[in-house]
């Protein structure tokens, strides 16, 4: 289902603030095949995870490439799928390999919406001149939107929907990064709010969109961190972006189909503005 939290300050007035600081889980079976983050395509310029799945082999989650191009998708909660419609982690990859700005790739992506099932996508450019952050959701308006500096959240409804897991962590997301840390030590506290199990529940408006889950699933849904049997949160990643263009990226991911294996990997280095 996966959770995003980001912070977006196109033009930070300190020399020591980040344009971009993004923190996010993807939650999927844990036995869905699927490559950790590792730099592909032609010039090997595109960092990112990949699915592996039959007939979805090559779709991603989240990823940025070396040109400053970055997307991130969450899927809509429904229980109610089309088993038939195509695969959503092609929305992130075509767009980091695609020549489209962010809001030309979404209203694209808006004109073919009806053939996938329910999503949130974020698509943003880090240019010297200029940084920009987009948003479309498939359930909500037709029209991709543009969005301001600020901090935004998004889960498994639209953007900014006011879920009680979204706002507990976004809570703490913009606890964090009001704070001036090294940047170790604010991936580390970022890594930490997105292992947070604490249910979040009663939620109505979660519970309300998500007729049709069992209560049990309904529950776990509930926390930043979901665990269930057999599905949850295998993946957290947290990506940096400061002034002059240097991005971090952490991505630290579940082995084994084993809650209790996991293998950090962190990348670094300077976009090409």
């Amino acid at each position: 289902m996966c959770i995003i939290f980001l912070k977006f300050d196109p033009r930070p007035a300190s020399k020591n603030a980040y344009r971009l600081i993004l923190a996010a889980n993807r939650d999927e079976v844990y036995s869905r095949p699927s490559k950790a983050a590792e730099f592909w395509g032609s010039s090997s310029e595109i960092l990112s995870g990949l699915d592996m799945e039959e007939g979805k082999e090559g779709g991603s989650w989240l990823g940025i490439s070396k040109r400053g191009k970055l997307a991130a998708l969450t899927n809509y909660l429904e229980a109610r799928q089309n088993p038939d419609a195509q695969g959503r982690g092609f929305l992130v990859s075509n767009y980091l390999t695609d020549n489209l700005d962010s809001l030309a790739y979404l209203r694209k992506v808006s004109s073919e919406a009806h053939l996938y099932n329910g999503f949130n996508l974020l698509t943003a450019e880090f240019r010297a001149n200029e940084d920009t952050l987009c948003y479309y959701g498939n359930k909500g308006s037709s029209e991709p939107i543009h969005l301001k500096a600020g901090i935004y959240g998004l889960s498994n409804s639209l953007l900014e929907t006011p879920w009680r897991k979204l706002q507990h962590g976004k809570q703490l997301f913009s606890s964090v990064v009001s704070k001036t840390l090294p940047p170790d030590g604010l991936v580390q506290e970022l890594l930490h709010i997105l292992n947070n199990e604490e249910l979040n529940t009663p939620d109505p408006a979660q519970e309300s969109q998500g007729v049709g889950y069992s209560n049990a699933m309904l529950r776990a849904l509930s926390a930043v961190c979901v665990r269930s049997p057999g599905y949850g949160t295998r993946t957290n990643t947290v990506i940096l972006i400061d002034r002059e263009g240097n991005v971090s990226f952490t991505e630290r991911t579940m082995q084994n189909c084993d809650i209790t294996q996991w293998s950090t990997n962190s990348f670094h280095f300077r976009l090409q503005e």
